[in-house]
């Protein structure tokens, strides 16, 4: 008998696994404000994604396989605690309440199945159109490519917004600025860019991702409802969270939106990242670092306020050949307080940006639509991915602006005119009118190119300011009726060849002696 159970204890120690798991675990000794203090995960990384535990007798797996799991991010490492951000719903965490470490920075999971849906800043879909499946995790903070790893930007990214593509042109791969006051139509410009790439080839169109910080759910709701309706969700994703949403959520969603750029752009794809707007996401760091008593700075934001939207700006890139090519472009977006540009947050943007679109109030006010100052409105690279189309006929009309702007500030002054500046003025006028759009009303770029090149060759000379726009749609449909072609060659060429430009001339005369315009007013 004793035989017998030395044999089976014999057998049960040779087969014993020696593999041991072994979980670090950590206790609430804290919590308030979203932020809970944590005793016991001495080893824990920054950044890293903790789960909080609702009973000792739960397993780590079973939490990980659970849809209601309650994470946190670790975002404070101290000598004998960590600060955890909770991110959900913070009631549910008590003192006492045990905490398990997974291993993992935070990261996403991103799939092919996201185009067309909105996701929270944590991947998970809230569009009630059920799940998507991830296939590779992606880090929500990873560093930047580095030089050496980029080529030059040199392809346009058109936004079918006429000012913007002939007098401040964005290449893919580049930074642009949208900064305004509030209700400047600054949203406006990123909807309107979303929505005209569905006029650009399949092959070579952008995958657009919008990321909505802070902003109203009935705002984001009608966005996604205009992009519906203008047909460009299918090649587009929302990343949303709301005025409610605690202030991580807030935080994360940039980066969550340019991780899932990523994904797509180390296929060789093109991505255009919208962030609205990044005052909001300043506020919610400021708010953040301040639970986590964090020293506070200059107007009580965190010393690194500069490095946190320098780290997720630069990850915007035209990648090299030897990558892929694909190039993730960002906009984003900057309130501003009575057009103060030189305020904290704005300054700090535009430094990091390569251009700003500058969009005033006092233009919006009179009808002037979108509302752009061309004098603070600036590209610093998209002129060396601007199509030699739209550069051929570009040049002139910046130079009559800036002059129609200095003359009509002279105006104010001078009693009488003489007969060159009236003119100069009545040009300047024209130009102005004619550079006005309608809301989510994106003109593709060959239709631009006609008619910024009528305009500079005196198609609207004797026409009235009011009718301008008038003749432009009525020219632009004469030349789809009859000389479609002139359209199919600048599309496919991108360049105005002598030929082009001789059959333009004639579709001008042509269209003149139709309608009798230099006559008619």
């Amino acid at each position: 008998m004793r035989k017998a159970i030395i044999e089976k204890i014999k057998n049960e120690i040779e087969s014993l696994n020696g593999e041991v798991n072994i979980t670090e675990l950590g206790v609430v000794s804290s919590v308030g404000d979203g932020v809970a203090v944590v005793d016991g995960l001495n080893t824990a990384q920054m950044m890293e994604m903790v789960i909080f535990s609702p009973d000792a007798g739960v397993l780590l797996q079973d939490l990980l396989n659970s849809d209601k799991a309650l994470y946190g991010l670790v975002l404070n490492l101290e000598e004998d605690s960590v600060k955890i951000m909770i991110l959900g719903n913070t009631v549910s965490v008590y003192e006492g309440m045990r905490v398990y470490r997974t291993n993992k920075l935070l990261s996403v999971s991103v799939s092919e199945e996201m185009l067309g849906r909105v996701v929270d800043p944590l991947g998970v879909v809230i569009d009630g159109k059920g799940k998507v499946t991830g296939k590779k995790d992606m880090l929500i903070e990873r560093v930047a490519y580095g030089v050496m790893d980029r080529s030059s930007v040199n392809e346009p990214i058109h936004t079918g917004i006429k000012a913007i593509d002939s007098m401040i042109p964005i290449g893919r791969g580049q930074r642009e600025l949208i900064i305004g006051d509030r209700q400047t139509g600054k949203t406006t410009v990123a909807i309107d860019t979303i929505i005209n790439q569905k006029y650009e080839p399949k092959e070579k169109r952008p995958l657009c991702i919008y990321v909505a910080i802070g902003q109203k759910r009935s705002k984001t709701a009608s966005l996604v409802a205009k992009l519906k309706e203008a047909g460009a969700m299918e090649y587009t994703i929302v990343v949303a969270t709301s005025a409610s949403d605690p202030s991580p959520l807030l935080f994360l969603a940039p980066f969550t939106g340019v991780a899932i750029g990523e994904y797509f752009m180390e296929q060789g794809k093109d991505v255009l990242v919208v962030f609205d707007d990044l005052s909001k996401h300043a506020n919610a760091y400021r708010q953040m670092s301040l639970l986590l008593r964090r020293p506070p700075g200059r107007e009580a934001y965190p010393g690194d306020i500069f490095y946190l939207h320098s780290r997720l700006l630069e990850r915007s890139a035209k990648l090299s050949k030897e990558l892929g090519g694909g190039s993730i472009t960002a906009l984003p977006i900057i309130e501003t307080q009575e057009g103060d540009v030189s305020a904290y947050i704005p300054t700090n943007v535009i430094s990091i940006t390569d251009g700003q679109i500058f969009l005033e109030t006092d233009l919006f006010n009179k009808g002037i639509r979108p509302a752009l100052n061309v004098g603070i409105s600036v590209s610093r690279v998209g002129s060396a991915a601007q199509t030699k189309a739209m550069k051929k006929v570009a040049g002139k009309i910046r130079l009559e602006l800036a002059q129609f702007r200095e003359l009509e500030a002279f105006m104010q002054f001078a009693s009488d005119l003489d007969e060159d500046t009236r003119i100069r003025l009545e040009s300047g006028r024209r130009y102005v009118e004619l550079l006005k759009q309608p809301q989510n009303n994106p003109m593709p770029f060959y239709k631009q190119v006609v008619s910024i090149y009528a305009a500079n060759n005196g198609m609207y000379k004797n026409v009235p300011v009011a009718s301008v726009r008038q003749i432009e749609d009525e020219f632009l449909a004469f030349i789809e009726r009859d000389r479609n072609d002139i359209y199919e060659d600048i599309e496919s060429g991108r360049e105005l060849f002598d030929e082009v430009l001789e059959k333009l001339n004639q579709a001008i005369e042509d269209f003149k002696n139709t309608l009798n315009v230099d006559n008619k007013f």
